[in-house]
């Protein structure tokens, strides 16, 4: 999901609670809190001497260690003022793909990407997944898809 489809999304349902998925059937505590956004610059050169760049929007997510006297998840409404603060100082990437940073004593910290958003009695319900990595250079390796994981390990040939 880029950053401007997330936003749209807010907007469609100002009032409804934003909850966040970060496994199947684990959402953030309802006391969460959005504690940062990141514009990154992405300069990158893969094993096979290929250079690449790309720009990602990351926008971090933290539970309180100290339980909320009153836990409510914040509404898309607050989501949206909070991404309109930053944008007002650092302007937004609309066309970046979009991730959160997420991460908890059960839940190592991660980048995960958007899978769907879906509504539910008990709001907006962002469902995220985790980040893959994949061998960029695969095709100079010779490696087969289903192989690409591996094609930089000591001994494959291609680094």
């Amino acid at each position: 999901m880029k950053t401007r489809e997330f936003l749209a999304l807010l907007n469609q349902h100002p009032s409804r609670p934003l909850h966040f998925e970060y496994r199947p059937g684990a959402r953030l505590k309802p006391g969460y809190h959005i504690t940062e956004v990141k514009n990154l610059h992405i300069d990158a050169t893969d094993c096979g001497g290929r250079t690449d760049s790309w720009q990602e929007t990351v926008i971090q997510l933290w539970e309180s260690p100290v339980p909320e006297t009153t836990p409510r998840p914040i509404t898309a409404r607050k989501a949206l003022a909070i991404l309109g603060r930053v944008n007002r100082s650092r302007p937004l990437l609309q066309d970046s793909l979009l991730k959160f940073e997420y991460g908890n004593a059960e839940f190592h910290t991660a980048h995960l990407q958007v899978a769907g958003a879906f509504l539910e009695e008990e709001g907006l319900i962002v469902a995220l997944t985790p980040d893959t990595t994949q061998c960029k250079a695969s095709d100079l390796c010779g490696v087969p898809e289903a192989k690409a994981a591996a094609c930089c390990e000591p001994g494959s040939g291609c680094c």
